[in-house]
């Protein structure tokens, strides 16, 4: 990892740091300790990230390879804390300092649809700067030779969220230190689904270093006419969806799929485009992704914070959207796949 990416790693565990700090503070919150300590190790991991390596092989006087393997180990017992502190109920809301009523008429009758502005920063000044940054000159300048597409990515994304920042704190005129009890309000809701992306996105790997690509492979091969490029198609389409049900995340579910059925069959038999696989089969396991509830911070998390009284309300309402699209993707995948 780049050191001028730590920096944006640096950002977000500042904030968690912060986060778990006014957590510990907050008196209203019956479990106010074990909710400080989960976003205080998460916190953590962010910041500790650069030093990890080093620290290991100086102090413990171990090889890189010794040292890599200690680290895992740290970091997975971390998560794994994490994971006990949410299970039992650890992570719970407190009570937050409150904008007003008055002033938030106020802001919303003088500002009106331009409160969009900030969160519409983040996607613009991310695009914008993967852009601007493809200038050879202009990407030189401000990355030097360490440039990559992910260091790209992600400092445009900061970029914009700090932009966005600060032009919601002119428009609303209120102070930063409200920023963070929004955040903490946020989190404290999401609570630990808020980390199930990365989890389940780390699930997907181990499940591709155990070999579980390899079997599916050898149990469609075995069992199902993957002669037949349709057949195929449908097979890999659908398996990126229940897969991702399973798991709650395409980002998991797409090196197992893609291993076992898209590489094998679809480009190595058939000869397709890789491109289009991946751009249809992650967007096929999208569309699983919006029927499941294993994916809580897309389907759980809302209902809870809308208060909604059936909690499945949300992937009811998607499902007859997700359907009709993974049809259109097994043929989109089909007619175009083999033909570009």
């Amino acid at each position: 990892m780049n050191f001028e990416q730590q920096y944006l790693y640096w950002i977000a565990g500042i904030i968690l740091i912060f986060v778990s700090i006014r957590s510990f503070k907050d008196t209203n919150n019956p479990r106010r300790i074990t909710t400080g300590i989960f976003w205080g190790i998460y916190g953590f991991i962010f910041l500790i990230g650069p030093w990890t390596y080093s620290l290991s092989m100086n102090i413990f006087n171990q090889t890189e390879e010794q040292a890599k393997e200690f680290i895992h180990i740290f970091i997975g017992f971390l998560v794994v804390g994490m994971g006990l502190l949410a299970g039992l109920g650890g992570v719970k809301l407190g009570k937050y300092p409150d904008i007003s009523e008055e002033n938030r008429q106020k802001s919303l009758t003088k500002n009106g649809n331009k409160i969009f502005i900030p969160a519409l920063l983040i996607p613009i000044g991310t695009v914008l700067g993967v852009l601007l940054f493809k200038i050879e000159g202009l990407n030189q300048f401000v990355f030097g030779t360490n440039s990559n597409p992910t260091l790209i990515t992600l400092f445009s994304m900061a970029v914009g969220s700090l932009s966005g920042l600060a032009i919601a704190l002119v428009y609303t005129k209120e102070k930063p230190t409200q920023v963070i009890e929004e955040t903490r309000r946020l989190l404290d809701s999401i609570g630990w689904a808020f980390i199930l992306p990365q989890i389940l996105a780390t699930l997907g790997l181990l499940f591709t270093n155990a070999g579980v690509g390899d079997a599916i492979a050898r149990l469609t091969e075995t069992y199902l006419a993957v002669d037949n490029k349709f057949i195929a198609v449908v097979i890999y389409v659908l398996g990126m969806a229940i897969l991702t049900m399973i798991m709650g995340n395409a980002f998991a579910a797409f090196p197992i799929v893609t291993a076992g059925v898209g590489i094998p069959i679809l480009l190595i038999q058939h000869e397709g485009n890789p491109a289009i696989m991946a751009a249809i089969g992650m967007f096929s396991g999208y569309c699983g992704t919006l029927m499941t509830p294993m994916a809580a911070n897309f389907n759980i998390v809302p209902a809870a914070l809308l208060e909604l009284k059936d909690k499945n309300l949300v992937i009811k309402t998607q499902i007859p959207t997700a359907v009709p699209l993974l049809i259109v993707n097994i043929f989109l995948m089909y007619f175009l796949m083999f033909k570009f």
